[in-house]
Order: structure tokens, then C-alpha cells, then sequence
């Protein structure tokens, strides 16, 4: 089995790992909509890999629900997060087993309770561990798919610096590891998402990539408003993919036709499709999380879906005060057969 990453037709779109977004239930929406013949890659929310570990048995069992996906995801790449490299390398081995693609590790979450645990944005201040946290997921992931180059299957997130810019020298720390891929958020930790992303940094990077030689791809992030801004981004910085993000809220169809961007835009959407679209989600949500997510977890996405027609405001308002799917569906079906 070879390193998916090689296969990826360039450039292409990678669908961000955000925290309680895109969940397993939001992802298989995703993929469903999806057209086949899309260049993408799908990442996991950050999982603990310490809580994989050592949680108890009810932990463990919310956190491996992070880790469900469907074959539509593929390639799919589970993100982990610790600073033991210890646990690196297990969850890494568990994230084999389970069938993933590719395993991601964050190096740019700013959370605060993250960074206290030395995870996230502080590896960026503390580059040995970093290193020694890639060659960990290497040896884990590799330890059970062993064959010629699978161990590359191991990528990175993270961002430009951490108080201030310093690309330069932690690009050349990482890449000392050659990781399948590194995904800059293209600002500072201390910057969070208060300015507009330095897409001059991602060709930066590219640059430096080149300079060295190595066969590390360079991903873009920050600000990315649909597939066509992408596009122009990858082009522009000459990086090997583009990650979206807040570009996914509301637009399961984010996929849906690479070569027809105002489709892949949720904007351009019926009423009628985003409502129908909501109710699909809310299913999926039940079927695979409702046991082990609070159900308030489906309602940060109802703004998404549910604005930008005459009554969206007032339907909302109605799902807002819903207490399960239930509720929220009867709602929504209701709308769909007026």
C-alpha cells in the first residue's frame, strides 16, 4: 500500500479538521454530495491520543466516534493530538488499524487547555518534541502497515509562528522529518484569526520546500471562501492543496462540482436544498453521535443552513429552541411538504 498523498491529482482541496464540525456525521453529508472525481482529502476533528489511551471506558467511547468515517471519505486522515510521544506512536497504530488513510498531527490548535498540555500551537515553541512526535506517528502508523514508504503517511498542521513569524526555522525543523504534508494556517498562534491570513507565506513555504528538496507537500489554510478562491490561492502560491474550512458551514456541497465553483457554493442553494440538506444531517447525527454528543452540538450549524431567505429567521428561532432531532426534524419536514 503506497502513500496516498504521491496519488493526489494537484491542486487539492482538503477538508479542515474542526472541532465539533466536522464530525462524522457532518463528513459522511460531505462525501454523499460529493462528486467522485474530486482531488480532496478528508481529516478527522482532533482526537486526544492521550484520551484514546488512558480515558475511561465512556471517554474512550466518545472520543472513537470521532474516529467512524465511510469508505465515500477516503482518503481519510485521522488528526491526534499529545505531547508524549509514547502515545503518539499507539494511537498512531490504533488509527492504522482502524483502516485510516494517513494520520495528522495538530501543531497549531490555540486552546488554551490544549496548549496547557503541551499540544497544539506550543509544539511550535518546542521543535525537538515536535520532530520526535512525527517519527513516533511514523513508527506507530508503519508498525502495522510496514510496507515501503506507508510510514509517510503522516502529516502536519500547524502555523506560521507562534508569537511572531518564524516560518523559516520551523518549516526547516519539520521538513528535517519529511512528513507526507504540512498544512499552514497561514497567521500566528498570537494572531489567532484576528487578521487576514498572509497567503505570501504559503509561497514562502513552497519556496523553502523546493530550496530543500524535499518531498514534503505544502498545504494552504486561512480565509479560503469557496473552491474557487482556492483554486486562485494554489495558483497564485504554487502550494500543492488548499484546506477549507469555515467555507463548509451550511455547504454539505462543498465538493459537490469542482468545475462549476458557483455549485460548490452553499449560497447558490435552494431554501428548499438547505432545509432538505439540515434533515439529512440531523439523521446522520443521531445515527452515528446521538448517544455520545449533546444535541446543542447540531445547533451551531442551523445559522449556517438556515439564513438568507424571507422567514429563515423565524424558522430558526423555532430550531433554536428545539431539545432534540426529533423536535427539529418534525419542524423542518413540516416546511418541506408546505
Amino acid at each position: 500500500m503506497s502513500n496516498f498523498w504521491e496519488k493526489l491529482p494537484k491542486p487539492f482541496f482538503a477538508l479542515a479538521p474542526l472541532d465539533d464540525v466536522t464530525d462524522a456525521a457532518f463528513r459522511r453529508l460531505i462525501a454523499s454530495h460529493s462528486s467522485g472525481d474530486v482531488s480532496r482529502v478528508f481529516y478527522t476533528e482532533f482526537v486526544s491520543a492521550d484520551g484514546l489511551l488512558l480515558a475511561d471506558e465512556s471517554g474512550k467511547k466518545k472520543l472513537m466516534r470521532k474516529l467512524i468515517y465511510s469508505e465515500g471519505e477516503r482518503p481519510i486522515v485521522a488528526q491526534l493530538f499529545t505531547a508524549v510521544p509514547e502515545h503518539m506512536e499507539q494511537a498512531a497504530r490504533l488509527v492504522a488499524e482502524l483502516g485510516f488513510d494517513g494520520v495528522d498531527i495538530n501543531m497549531g490548535c490555540p486552546d488554551k487547555a490544549v496548549e496547557k498540555s503541551g499540544c497544539g500551537a506550543d509544539l511550535i515553541k518546542h521543535p525537538d518534541l515536535a520532530r520526535e512526535l512525527i517519527r513516533a506517528a511514523k513508527r506507530g502508523f508503519a508498525s502495522y502497515r510496514p510496507r515501503r514508504s506507508i510510514g509517510q503517511a503522516v502529516s502536519v498542521k500547524t502555523r506560521i509562528g507562534y508569537t511572531k513569524d518564524e516560518l523559516d526555522a520551523w518549516l526547516s525543523e519539520l521538513l528535517a522529518e519529511e512528513p507526507a504534508a504540512v498544512a499552514f494556517h497561514a497567521r500566528t498562534r498570537k494572531e489567532m484569526s484576528d487578521v487576514p491570513a498572509r497567503w505570501e507565506r504559503i509561497k514562502r513555504a513552497v519556496e523553502m520546500r523546493d530550496e530543500l528538496k524535499s518531498p514534503t507537500l505544502i498545504i494552504g489554510n486561512g480565509d479560503v471562501k469557496d473552491i474557487a478562491d482556492a483554486r486562485a490561492k494554489a495558483a497564485e502560491t504554487g502550494c500543492d492543496g488548499v484546506m477549507l474550512g469555515r467555507a463548509v458551514f451550511g455547504n454539505p456541497w462543498l465538493f459537490a462540482d469542482v468545475n462549476n465553483p458557483e455549485r460548490s457554493r452553499g449560497a447558490t442553494r435552494t431554501p428548499q436544498e438547505k432545509i432538505q440538506a439540515l434533515i439529512e444531517h440531523l439523521a446522520l447525527f443521531d445515527e452515528l453521535l446521538g448517544d455520545v454528543t449533546h444535541y446543542a452540538t447540531m445547533k451551531k450549524h442551523f445559522k449556517s443552513y438556515i439564513s438568507g431567505w424571507d422567514g429563515a429567521k423565524e424558522l430558526r428561532v423555532r430550531l433554536m429552541e428545539t431539545e432534540d432531532v426529533t423536535q427539529a426534524s418534525r419542524i423542518l419536514s413540516e416546511i418541506v411538504s408546505t
